[in-house]
């Protein structure tokens, strides 16, 4: 499915924090549904036994509102169950299928994909058959992109013909953030990347797109609660 990722984890040790990255998340544990929102700060998750497994599909941003049914920006810093955005019968009958059959993973992504397709099919028939958030669109993406690159928000509303609070409206409902934070999310994101890959950290400032070093550690330690060292020794 593009724009998602399938991830698995068998809890093995202390949680780790979730660091900002701009996605959301449908995740699947103990028989139990959850929807984890984007965040704007580290999330530690709920402790859980050893051998605990986890199954989730990560969403590019701008995509989980589709799913999900709701703006991106309702779900902001949450950990919400999927039955307070989806009917519960259908969440409780998901439940089902993921916990009998034995490839949980492929019954999430069908229904995911049923999902994605009936948001399509909505847009297609016009407004008056929308009653949820439309899939993610070129323009949705095309904002992503340019923010990513670290585009000026003024420069990027004019290559979608939006004006600046349009922008900013478009930003929330479909990536829970405005477009300056998620251009700090995005960076972070590329910065640590690079770290974790060796770079010397005044490069990785260089190479992100922050001002200097000074400025990379503050904004680390502002999205991740850490500095970056300990980011990389947690692995």
């Amino acid at each position: 499915m593009s724009g998602a990722v399938l991830w698995t984890h068998t809890a093995s040790g202390p949680a780790r924090p979730v660091l900002p990255d701009g996605c959301t998340d449908l995740i699947w544990s103990e028989g139990l549904l959850l929807v984890a929102g984007p965040d704007t700060g580290p999330h530690l998750p709920d402790a859980a036994p050893p051998g605990t497994r986890h199954i989730g599909l990560r969403f590019a941003p701008g995509q989980g509102p589709a799913v999900f049914g709701v703006p991106a920006r309702e779900l902001r810093d949450l950990r919400v169950p999927l039955a307070d955005l989806w009917p519960t019968a259908q969440v409780r009958e998901l439940a089902g299928r993921m916990a009998a059959g034995g490839a949980p993973d492929r019954v999430l992504e069908e229904t995911v994909v049923a999902r994605l397709r009936a948001a399509a099919d909505r847009t297609a028939a016009g407004p008056a058959a929308r009653s949820a958030p439309p899939p993610r669109s070129g323009r949705t993406a095309a904002i992503a992109a340019a923010l990513d690159r670290g585009r000026p928000v003024a420069e990027v509303a004019r290559a979608v013909a939006l004006g600046e609070r349009q922008l900013h409206r478009h930003c929330l409902d479909a990536f829970g953030y405005g477009p300056k934070t998620l251009t700090r999310v995005l960076r972070f994101v590329r910065a640590l990347g690079l770290a974790r890959s060796g770079m010397p950290y005044a490069h990785v400032a260089a190479c992100a797109g922050y001002a200097d070093q000074a400025h990379l550690a503050r904004e680390v330690k502002a999205l991740a609660g850490a500095p970056m060292g300990v980011l990389l020794g947690s692995g």
